[in-house]
């Protein structure tokens, strides 16, 4: 593991902290911890991304930097307007609406197959999820929530055995996430309130009312952050 690097004498650092690297496939490794930055949303829209500064704060060259950044470009999950101007991008209005419209079909198939092939091994695990999500958002720990949030989601489709599927949704994932932790930089309990319902129809095997459920979670829970994005476009 690399030593930190000594306090810089120039402009002022990122104001977001990334995992260390461990492992030798580093363009590789570059592009999961980004990954990681984004879905649990310690990089919020608007951030910019300087390819030396992560260079050096990782500890490697520069360029499985850039080619982690240029292959988060192509995923859209990145902007780049100039090699100086690297950012997390704005989503309109329509793109999320798009996005909610995916997300609502195919996560209501993972509940709703996580719902039938759930044991009590995979509820409890949800239950911890869930219980921790909620002592996060009391403490006002908001990235520990949206952290505990992706891990709900991703978890249903874990049980749900839908490798594909989590494939799919990871990408989603990538431009949610730090929408997702910028609405709800502020706390509040609408994040995990409807995953109660969830968790309730899983520890009955009611698939359909576990799609219902984290249709209503996508579709409900998450009006503030089309309250946000709207009164953005209004600006």
């Amino acid at each position: 593991m690399t030593h930190p690097s000594p306090p810089p004498t120039g402009p002022p650092r990122m104001d977001y902290q990334l995992d260390t690297l461990e492992h030798d496939n580093l363009g590789s490794t570059v592009y999961q911890l980004l990954c990681k930055a984004l879905i649990q949303g310690r990089l919020q829209p608007g951030a910019r991304l300087k390819i030396r500064e992560l260079a050096e704060q990782l500890g490697t060259s520069v360029t499985p930097v850039r080619d982690a950044i240029l292959r988060l470009v192509q995923e859209q999950a990145l902007t780049m307007q100039s090699p100086r101007d690297i950012r997390v991008p704005y989503m309109t209005v329509e793109r999320y609406l798009e996005i909610r419209a995916i997300r609502i079909r195919l996560e209501g198939l993972a509940a709703e197959t996580a719902a039938q092939k759930a044991d009590a091994s995979a509820i409890a695990r949800l239950e911890d999820i869930v219980s921790r999500n909620a002592l996060a958002m009391t403490a006002q720990d908001t990235m520990l929530g949206c952290e505990l949030n992706q891990q709900f989601h991703f978890a249903l489709v874990d049980i749900a055995g839908l490798p594909f599927l989590q494939g799919i949704l990871y990408r989603i994932w990538l431009q949610m996430g730090p929408l997702i932790a910028a609405v709800y930089q502020q706390g509040g309990s609408d994040m995990i309130d409807y995953h109660y319902p969830v968790l309730a129809a899983i520890r009955t095997g009611d698939g359909p009312a576990a799609a219902a459920a984290i249709g209503d979670d996508i579709l409900h829970g998450g009006h503030s952050i089309l309250l946000h994005l709207q009164a953005r476009a209004q600006q």
